[in-house]
């Protein structure tokens, strides 16, 4: 007897959100337009309203849906926060190890001080100086400075003006710098070294020198490798949900 396998057939909220996805993409429904009545696309995929707003949820979980008041929806165009976290959460399901992201962290980070130092402002400068003295206020007071720290290489990142580097390299850098306040109590030095080190990339990009702040990111980088192994890690473990 022929076996004829099930055929799989998604169910129809998926199938609207994937068509209006698809408008979305291709910028026949551009960023900013309001979205068309519930009542109207259902009337235009012959479907409930209930399948219709399922279908939107879901786009506005991707960040492609924006709502402005309690009915209005438009258009958008996701952002880091809302391609980051879902990014982290895939690394962290695939058991990824700090191996993994220090080897893509060695390139994106020396390659975004480089491209910021060839494009950087002298307000994105004030930025990172900002940044700087909260750091070192944090230091001498024996805080944590994860959070300055995260933002620092943020900011850089951003002043690279490459949006492709930024959104890329932002769920690596969430996952790889999450460690640092542990790391900071058993490795004493690092939080010192840690600030040494920006303030020579800040340096080197005032003088819009890419090879500097290039160099300087690329030994940070070793750095934090460094103080992964001093505080007894191995560098296949895994990083861990906070």
């Amino acid at each position: 007897m022929l076996e004829i396998a099930k055929l799989k057939i998604p169910p129809a909220y998926q199938v609207v959100s994937k068509e209006l996805q698809r408008l979305i993409v291709d910028g026949r429904l551009k960023p900013g337009e309001q979205l068309p009545s519930e009542t109207e696309l259902a009337t235009r995929f012959g479907v409930n309203r209930s399948t219709i707003r399922e279908g939107i949820r879901q786009l506005e979980s991707e960040g492609l849906l924006r709502r402005e008041g309690r009915k209005r929806l438009v258009i958008a165009i996701p952002g880091q926060e809302d391609i980051s976290p879902r990014m982290e959460r895939a690394l962290l399901m695939h058991d990824v190890k700090f191996k993994e992201l220090w080897e893509v962290a060695r390139v994106l980070e020396p390659l975004a001080a480089s491209l910021a130092a060839a494009r950087i402002t002298d307000a994105q400068i004030d930025a990172l100086e900002v940044n700087l003295d909260a750091t070192a206020h944090l230091v001498a007071a024996g805080e944590p400075t994860d959070g300055v720290d995260t933002e620092f290489h943020t900011m850089l990142a951003e002043f690279s003006g490459n949006r492709a580097l930024m959104l890329s390299r932002e769920p690596i850098g969430q996952l790889l710098f999450r460690p640092y306040v542990e790391l900071g109590k058993q490795v004493k030095q690092a939080p010192r070294r840690n600030l040494e080190a920006h303030r020579a990339i800040v340096t080197a990009l005032k003088l819009r020198d890419a090879d500097e702040a290039s160099t300087w990111m690329a030994r940070h980088i070793e750095d934090l490798r460094r103080g992964w192994l001093l505080s007894g890690r191995a560098i296949e473990d895994r990083i861990e949900e906070r």
